[in-house]
């Protein structure tokens, strides 16, 4: 008998997968703290004998060849991916031994990437399970814009032939398991549910419901904006991660912050919206250890920028800095834990700010207030809606576009709260007055809020990042 165990890497929207026999097993997509690989095939029983990539991945640092050295296993990337370090090179028909009776083999499913691979694991013969990578997702198909531009267009008609290949050659049951769809930018939609199985995709996927013209059309028209780190992790993956250093960062006083602070490094304060709203070390920006972490923080901060990090405690900085190491922010170079207070010399360096909902929003505005109001969702989100007479810098831009912001008291707001402490902390830590609204979009309109839709037809826009190499 085989299994199949996901690993989610959640706060990336991503999944690995450690599957095998009784004996032996492969490793799919790994991230880059392996040691929960090792676990996971220690609790198993098992002996990780390959480990195979389905691409050069844009949306994290892969732990694949660190892992593969770890364990003495084979080291599986598909053979036009340019990379320069050993591997197997795999191409298209390749089948590789597993464990008794299980065979990995590939199948060339470009379209992601122009090499992309995707692996069907058989049991004797007989396809058991597609590892599909960022070809077909569920429901969707991972996004052809990451490699080149000029490559977009042929790579969207490449991804609806893949997934074609992957219907016509694969019997209706056979398991999908994407790495993309969780949340992760590489996908061009978000998964609708968990699972899914090559019939269920056949029924509903566009790529193999619709014809190639309005396919290509309909992909290219909703690609949403891309994460500026994006542009360095083909590169670092290509030359060949270094192993990870999860070691604590040194311990930081409120000298050494403030130090820091004066330097133009970030200090990144990890705790709650609600608790960074109420007293926070000022210049220091908000991005909640829960939820997308790493994609906020890596596509924001300028790249090689020192951060040190404030949390409640030990254990909140740990688990940032394995999410930020994930895709490529360096180690954090100190940390503070305890109470705000601890971490300022005088209480005259604690600020705080508003927080409210949209009904006080209204409110404010029924007042006369005249408040400011910024919204920091993205483009494909503000073109479905938005409150009329705002303004609108995606959050991830707002670092750049400080000074577009009118005069006067900013209330900011996102979809759901987390985006808009985001940009409260950023326009906080230059001395403005800010409101952050920490409530559902959704509730907007029914608080008497007037909506409107601008640029309803206007094209979505890719920013943010430099073409990344793979």
């Amino acid at each position: 008998m085989f299994f199949v165990d996901p690993l989610e890497t959640a706060g990336l929207g991503n999944r690995s997968y450690l599957a095998g026999g009784r004996h032996a097993a492969l490793v799919v997509d790994p991230p880059r703290d392996i040691d929960r690989v090792i676990a996971a095939a220690a609790r198993r029983g098992v002996r990780i004998a390959l480990v195979v990539e389905t691409h050069l991945h844009n949306d994290y640092v892969t732990g694949g060849l660190d892992l593969a050295r770890a364990t003495g296993a084979q080291y599986l990337v598909p053979a036009a991916a340019p990379v320069s370090f050993d591997r197997v090179p795999v191409a298209d028909g390749d089948a590789t031994p597993v464990d008794e009776g299980l065979t990995l083999r590939a199948m060339a499913t470009p379209g992601h990437t122009p090499h992309h691979t995707s692996y069907v694991l058989e049991e004797d013969g007989r396809a058991v399970a597609a590892f599909t990578g960022g070809s077909l997702l569920i429901g969707s198909v991972g996004r052809p814009d990451l490699v080149e531009p000029r490559l977009t267009a042929a790579l969207a008609r490449a991804q609806h032939a893949s997934a074609h290949r992957l219907a016509d050659e694969l019997d209706d049951a056979v398991p999908v398991l994407p790495t993309h769809g969780f949340g992760s930018f590489c996908s061009s939609a978000q998964a609708d549910g968990n699972t899914t199985t090559i019939g269920a995709e056949r029924a509903r996927n566009d790529a193999l419901v619709k014809d190639v013209d309005t396919f290509v059309a309909e992909l290219l028209a909703g690609l949403d904006d891309v994460p500026a780190y994006y542009a360095h992790m083909g590169p670092a993956n290509a030359a060949g991660p270094r192993p990870l250093d999860l070691t604590p960062p040194a311990p930081a006083d409120a000298e050494q912050i403030a130090r820091r602070l004066a330097a133009g490094e970030w200090v990144v304060d990890l705790r709650s919206r609600v608790a960074f709203a109420e007293g926070h070390v000022a210049g220091s920006f908000n991005f909640e250890g829960e939820g997308q972490l790493a994609t906020y923080l890596a596509w924001l901060i300028p790249w090689g920028r020192p951060v040190t990090l404030l949390a409640s405690s030990a254990s909140d900085v740990a688990h940032a800095q394995r999410e930020l190491a994930r895709v490529g922010v360096g180690r954090p170079v100190a940390a503070a834990t305890g109470d705000p207070r601890s971490w300022v010399r005088t209480a005259e360096e604690l600020r705080s700010f508003r927080r409210s909902d949209f009904a006080g929003l209204a409110a404010a505005r029924e007042h006369g207030d005249q408040p400011v109001v910024l919204d920091v969702r993205r483009d494909t989100e503000r073109r479905a809606g938005a409150i009329a007479g705002s303004v609108h810098i995606p959050v991830h831009e707002l670092p750049k576009r400080l000074d577009e912001v009118p005069e006067g008291v900013v209330w900011v707001h996102c979809a759901g709260g987390m985006r808009a402490a985001i940009a409260a902390s950023l326009l906080d830590a230059t001395g403005r007055e800010v409101v952050a609204v920490d409530d559902g979009f959704g509730a907007a309109e029914a608080a008497g809020l007037t909506l409107s839709h601008p640029a309803a037809d206007a094209p979505a826009r890719t920013t943010g990042a430099a073409p990344a190499t793979a």
